[in-house]
């Protein structure tokens, strides 16, 4: 797929442009099928949906152009934020080709996730930090500090993780050892002010019985060729065993195995 290289007068050609890079990275074949059903060059977006679902992969689209939400990006609405699509034309047509490119070379088998809601995030896809958030409806990515998150009203944790970090990026404190242990068990390492005993410690060990869910996104550099690195949908996990505290050790059994081109030799995660 040839680059772009557009002249920068025109603002909407520099949003899509910029927006192109991530739309690369797309390989939900669900997400995929849902564009391409949707936009076409020559009609305007209709992005209003009474449907939940439907709303959140609009959504994810919308944060994947503007990485704000829709009111903060200057919108009354997802379908006004969205008609910036078709003004240009060329461009338009470039995403639409890319999205039809990646979904004839996914080469693994992505599957809906059951998190309690209908959720547009399948298993073993990558998403972006702001993708995963319009996902989960929490609008507010820039806000998101230290990789984790807890979404009361629905009952889940997530946890955006990088495996290899660099020095000069992470504080001391944020260099956590996060890692697979094999196909199926994952060590994770809190944040260094989360002891044992205090409430979200004792969350995450009694998530099982308390209903609670916890959903792990991997990446194992924080940028890549393209620039900043999406994340890696590991699905949901469940809490085996901890040690230690402030930070605490965890191990999570994730319910579906990490695929075989996922790992290396070490039982490092390798995404990419």
């Amino acid at each position: 797929i040839a680059k772009v290289t557009p002249d920068f007068h025109d603002p909407d050609e520099k949003l899509l442009t910029s927006a192109l890079t991530r739309i690369c990275a797309i390989d939900s074949r669900r997400w995929i099928q849902f564009l391409l059903q949707h936009l076409t060059v020559n009609a305007p977006v209709q992005a209003a949906s009474q449907n939940p679902l439907e709303n959140r992969l609009w959504q994810m689209l919308h944060f994947t152009i503007y990485q704000n939400d829709v009111t903060s990006s200057g919108f009354h609405s997802l379908s006004e934020s969205l008609a910036i699509l078709p003004r240009n034309p060329a461009l338009f047509a470039e995403i639409l080709e890319v999205l039809k490119y990646n979904y004839q070379h996914i080469d693994f088998i992505d599957e809906p996730v059951a998190i309690g809601f209908d959720s547009p995030l399948d298993l073993h896809c990558h998403y972006t930090r702001n993708q995963i958030c319009a996902a989960l409806d929490y609008y507010k990515p820039g806000t998101l500090r230290q990789g984790v998150m807890h979404l009361k009203d629905k009952k889940l944790d997530f946890f955006l993780i990088t495996l290899n970090k660099s020095e000069k990026d992470y504080s001391p404190t944020t260099m956590y050892e996060d890692y697979s242990i094999n196909e199926t068990l994952f060590h994770w390492q809190s944040q260094s002010t989360t002891s044992a005993d205090s409430p979200t410690g004792q969350r995450y060990i009694h998530q099982q019985e308390l209903g609670s869910r916890i959903l792990l996104f991997v990446r194992e550099y924080d940028t890549d060729l393209t620039g900043t690195a999406p994340y890696i949908f590991l699905g949901l996990a469940n809490y085996v065993s901890h040690e230690g505290s402030r930070p605490m050790s965890i191990i999570w059994h994730l319910e579906k195995p990490i695929p075989a081109k996922f790992l290396n030799t070490s039982n490092k995660l390798v995404v990419g």
